[in-house]
């Protein structure tokens, strides 16, 4: 089982950044997809869903309105489009997949909004 981040990085903020998660040993298409973050010196927070339910998706209160998870069944990703970054979405991004019981953590990637 592979859950690999890609796309984080360093913005300014207000800019966009659009993070990818790859999935592979698995089957996705059952799997409830997260985004995670963790910045440094706090604990990890969920900030999106996308549940197996076509087009069901939550959100954190801080993310939401800036942010959108979607997902391709067919490519076993997903994605976080990250718009209007603030200084406070620095953090660690971590992708998430979970099936009851049976969860799945990617590595993480580096989001650093900064001007």
């Amino acid at each position: 089982v592979q859950l690999v981040e890609s796309g984080g990085g360093l913005v300014q903020p207000g800019g966009p950044l659009r993070l990818a998660c790859a999935a592979s040993g698995f089957t996705f298409s059952r799997y409830t997809m997260n985004w995670y973050r963790q910045a440094p010196g706090k604990e990890r927070e969920l900030v999106a869903t996308s549940t197996t339910t076509a087009g069901t998706t939550n959100y954190a209160d801080s993310v939401k309105g800036r942010f959108t998870i979607s997902r391709d069944n067919a490519k076993n990703t997903v994605y976080l489009q990250m718009n209007s970054l603030k200084p406070e979405d620095t953090a660690v991004y971590y992708c998430n997949a979970r099936l009851f019981a049976i969860t799945f953590w990617g590595q993480g990637t580096q989001v650093t909004v900064s001007s």
